[in-house]
Parts: C-alpha cells; sequence; structure tokens
C-alpha cells in the first residue's frame, strides 16, 4: 500500500535524524510542559527530545516496520522488496524505545548482548535510517528497497 510507503519514508527519515543528531546525552528526555514553554529557536530540538514523541515515533516505526514486511506496494516482490526499509524502521524504533524505557524506568537498567550493541550504535543506525529513508524515496521499485 502506498500509504504504508510514505509513512516508512517519513517515519525513516525522522527516526534517523533523531538517533543522527540528538544533542541530548545525558538521556533524560524532556517532559511536554517543558516544551511548550520553550519559545526559542531550540523548540523544535527539544520538540524531537520529548519524552512522548520518542514514544508515539518508536511504536510507530516499528509497526510500519512490521507492516511494510507484511504488505506488498503493487508489483513488488513479497517480504523482500521491502527488506531494508522494515529493517530500519524496525531498528530505528526499537532505539527510540530503548531511549524512552531508560530514560522513564525507575529500575536501573543496564543493557546486555544485542541490545547492548543496537543501544551504542545509535548514530549508526540513525544514519542507516535517513540513507535507506532517501534511497527509497528516489527508488521505490528497486529490491530491497
Amino acid at each position: 500500500m502506498l500509504q504504508f510507503y510514505f509513512l516508512s519514508v517519513l517515519l525513516n527519515l525522522v527516526v534517523g535524524l533523531i538517533l543522527f543528531c540528538s544533542t541530548n546525552k545525558s538521556g533524560e528526555l524532556v517532559s511536554a510542559d517543558e516544551v511548550a514553554q520553550d519559545s526559542t529557536t531550540q523548540g523544535l530540538q527539544r520538540l524531537l527530545d520529548s519524552r512522548n514523541t520518542h514514544l508515539v515515533l518508536g511504536v510507530l516505526s516499528v509497526l510500519i516496520g512490521l507492516m511494510k514486511l507484511l504488505s506488498v506496494v503493487q508489483n513488488d516482490v513479497p517480504i523482500i522488496g521491502d527488506l531494508l526499509p522494515a529493517l530500519a524502521g524496525l531498528c530505528g524504533g526499537f532505539c527510540i524505545l530503548i531511549d524512552y524505557y531508560m530514560s522513564n524506568s525507575t529500575v536501573e537498567y543496564t543493557p546486555t548482548g544485542l541490545i547492548q550493541v543496537i543501544y551504542d550504535s545509535r548514530k549508526i543506525i540513525g544514519l542507516f535510517c535517513i540513507v535507506v529513508a532517501v534511497l527509497h524515496f528516489i527508488f521505490p521499485k528497486v529490491l530491497f528497497l
């Protein structure tokens, strides 16, 4: 479906930008009240560092990634036709959700194993999401894109 194609490109781009350009090194996300009070030019950056924004974008990105695996754009190959955009959405959404969980959890959590590898390579996954989103937009019928 074309709706999932558009949402995949848009969410991969936004999630990639959040992961790659994040200036929030402390791991603390800001609340919605702090975003509403900020009227400077940094308001957009603070909105992208918002807890609610991370939750919504993470969940949507994972859901659209799953739907890209299940739904096929007209005359495309099932599953592998949109494999990279689906994987980018799943990985990017997972990274955003890990950030959300770690900033809101009252229990001390240190990721281990595969989760630690994914969490430590957020900038690389963000760049991967951006590249896949741009390539998926420019070349919609290419296999794996």
